[in-house]
């Protein structure tokens, strides 16, 4: 096999890993789930689930990409043939998120650009955003321009494109987050938000509030995305894996703890503690949340310092995204990554379009009062991510054997202190937990039962 490139060192690794795990699912998806279920129950049960179940994947991941030195599906095909179409299908989920998120990521794009020419009050109009995404050719613009900056880093290579935007990228976005979490408790209402947020009630525990918990497990830490295979591929052996998932884990998990600090208490203040206004879904960031800058002193300041915040974190997610289809492309055809970028960037446009226009042209395409986009992100988040890490987990569970990835794991240092957790996680307690989501999901998404 030729040689493969790496990250240079265990902290371009881990601040890479963890710029794919944070995204717009940090930023904007945990915050209004963790407003919806129960603020403090969420966050207690999310972060249970992200240190055993959490941990217990994207070690599996990790180490599958590094022990073969392939994306997913090299990797899966070299360690047992049988498990080839488990590849194919951990690499359809990149292929069909990449273009719906680039998509967002446009939006976020505009909208950063609107705050920083100074349209911050135009942009809280009740009607500016459905204007917008509306339009046929407006989104399609930002889109564009949204891809060509993730093509631009991926064609630039793992240590000088990934990692170096990631090494600049990812503590600007820590610094960003802070800053504004700290403004949003000066506001006069925000500690029943902050107290709302942090304290956990007993009796908001549910079987709902576990699965969404569960369910954004998936979609914050880029699991059964294929990604980690992956990034763990390019994973140099002397770099420790078991305290690199940690490092990842709590970078992850801190960028959407702040970013619940950072919207739940502002958003409480402007609402004169109406938690109703916290379910307004993609319209929290787009909708709710310019109202609150137009009406904060020095807002469009604090507006345009976020909707960069939120740009960073969509686009090192792209970029994790495309970086996935290009390696495994490149390792099925041995293409250069020049030419597959770019066939991947042509791709990944023309599937995009339809997702862009589902709100005005197309928006006569639907299924169950879904738009194209919501039909693109149910397929993959709610069918296709439960079905890959379920069948990863029997995969290392019951046909390799725990024992190989433990054995990758203690390939630096010969230990894996969780390796007693690992084993019981990745055999039983996950499989289960991933069987009751997919079934749960799908009958959501079908309309059998709301979640």
């Amino acid at each position: 096999m030729k040689d493969r490139s790496n990250f240079s060192n265990k902290l371009g690794f881990v601040l890479a890993a963890a710029g794919s795990a944070v995204g717009l699912g940090n930023i904007w998806r945990f915050p209004y789930l963790a407003a919806q279920y129960g603020g403090g129950t969420f966050l207690l049960i999310y972060l249970i689930l992200a240190v055993t179940f959490g941990f217990t994947l994207m070690t599996a991941e990790i180490a599958l990409g590094r022990k073969t030195g392939l994306s997913a599906i090299g990797a899966f095909r070299a360690l047992d043939k049988r498990f080839n179409i488990l590849g194919i299908l951990a690499v359809v989920v990149p292929i069909i998120i990449f273009p719906y998120y680039s998509v967002i990521g446009g939006w976020v794009l505009k909208y950063f650009t609107v705050f920083i020419t100074g349209g911050a009050k135009a942009s809280a109009g009740d009607t500016y955003f459905t204007d917008f995404i509306s339009s046929a050719t407006e989104p399609i613009g930002w889109f564009l321009l949204f891809m060509a900056f993730t093509a631009i880093v991926v064609l630039c290579g793992v240590e000088k494109g990934i990692e170096n935007v990631s090494k600049f990228m990812m503590p600007v976005l820590v610094i960003l987050t802070i800053i504004i979490s700290v403004y949003g408790l000066t506001l006069e209402g925000a500690s029943e938000g902050l107290i709302y947020y942090l304290k956990p009630h007993m009796a908001d525990v549910s079987a709902k509030t576990i699965l969404a918990a569960m369910g954004q497990l998936f979609y914050s830490m880029s699991l059964a995305m294929g990604i980690m295979i992956t990034y763990g591929s390019y994973m140099k052996k002397t770099d420790n894996l078991e305290s690199s998932v940690r490092q990842i884990e709590l970078f992850d998990t801190a960028i959407a703890f702040l970013a619940g600090l950072m919207i739940i208490p502002a958003v409480f203040a402007f609402s004169g503690g109406d938690r109703s206004a916290l379910n307004a879904g993609p319209g929290l960031m787009f909708i709710t949340l310019p109202k609150v800058f137009a009406s904060m002193r020095f807002g469009s300041v604090i507006g345009t310092i976020f909707f960069l915040l939120v740009f960073f974190a969509a686009l090192t997610s792209a970029i994790s995204l495309m970086e996935t289809i290009v390696s495994v492309f490149m390792d099925k055809f041995g293409w250069k990554r020049r030419f597959t970028g770019i066939f991947v960037a042509v791709l990944a446009l023309i599937m995009g379009v339809p997702s862009s226009l589902g709100f005005g042209p197309l928006g006569f395409i639907s299924w169950n009062g879904m738009t194209v986009l919501d039909i693109m992100d149910f397929v993959s988040n709610s069918v296709l991510m439960p079905i890959v890490a379920f069948f990863t987990c029997i995969f290392v569970g019951f046909v390799i054997k725990p024992k190989v990835i433990a054995d990758e794991v203690k390939e630096t240092d010969g230990k894996f202190k969780a390796e007693g957790m690992f084993n019981v996680m990745i055999k039983w307690i996950a499989p289960l937990f991933l069987f009751i989501i997919l079934v749960s999901s799908v009958a959501s998404g079908l309309g059998l039962f709301k979640l």
